[in-house]
């Protein structure tokens, strides 16, 4: 399974679009066995869920995420976690016990609003 994460270094970032990078953690038998940083190519409205996608993530997790990212992610069967905080590590071994669950707080007025293509 693989995970990713929205980052701003080592953090959960608050909007997934603009994150710096994503860190993909790649999990056995509920276990982090590798963890790869890849840039942010770009906030391009409708391509980063597939770009994700294509890596092989399963899941995403960032602080918050607009609603055509997440119906993006919900099409490609990629189980999205939003309302995460702190640091990105942390956040996957939380999601891995069963302890880090969605708020479904969905982005629709914030500081890039207009540039989501929502």
């Amino acid at each position: 399974m693989k995970i990713a994460v929205a980052t701003e270094g080592q953090n959960v970032t608050e909007h997934f679009g603009h994150c710096e990078s994503f860190m993909i953690y790649e999990v056995e038998n509920g276990e982090i066995v590798k963890e790869e940083i890849v840039q942010n190519p770009g906030h391009k409205p409708g391509f980063l869920p597939n770009f994700l996608a294509d890596r092989g993530v399963e899941v995403i997790i960032s602080g918050g995420m607009g609603g055509r990212a997440i119906d993006l992610f919900n099409e490609r069967n990629i189980e999205v976690i939003v309302g995460a905080s702190g640091d990105a590590r942390t956040a996957v071994v939380s999601y891995l016990k069963g302890e880090l669950e969605t708020t479904g707080s969905v982005c629709h007025e914030h500081k890039y609003h207009g540039e989501c293509g929502e």
